[in-house]
């Protein structure tokens, strides 16, 4: 297995429920292919870099995961059919991008311990 992120972004005129049940829409295909997810962030509505459908802004959603290579063909047609979906990047990270995408989480893990001790 390998390990993939993916990020992905929804259409802006989605409601918070709409737009989580897109994401576990999204969690639920990779689940019934065998991954196992990682890592999954929202990193909430942001403003795009240029217009894409008309729309300036768009919800952005990351996953981090272990697949095997047959499942991904499987999520991006999932994507291209979702008309939720705006734009979508997936791709595999080699050992160094997997241990940075580990100590990222180590330190995310780490600065929220602090918080709640304080």
């Amino acid at each position: 297995m390998n390990n993939y992120e993916t990020v992905f972004i929804l259409t802006p005129v989605l409601s918070d429920v709409q737009m989580k049940e897109a994401v576990e829409k999204f969690k639920g295909i990779l689940t019934a292919e065998g991954a196992t997810i990682v890592n999954e962030e929202n990193w909430g509505l942001k403003k795009l870099a240029y217009p894409i459908q008309k729309k300036s802004t768009g919800f952005y959603a990351f996953l981090e995961f272990e697949a095997k290579p047959e499942t991904i063909e499987k999520l991006e047609v999932n994507f291209r059919r979702d008309e939720r979906v705006l734009r979508f990047l997936t791709f595999r990270q080699d050992k160094y991008a997997h241990l940075y995408a580990q100590k990222r989480r180590g330190v995310k893990s780490s600065t929220k311990e602090e918080v709640k001790e304080n």
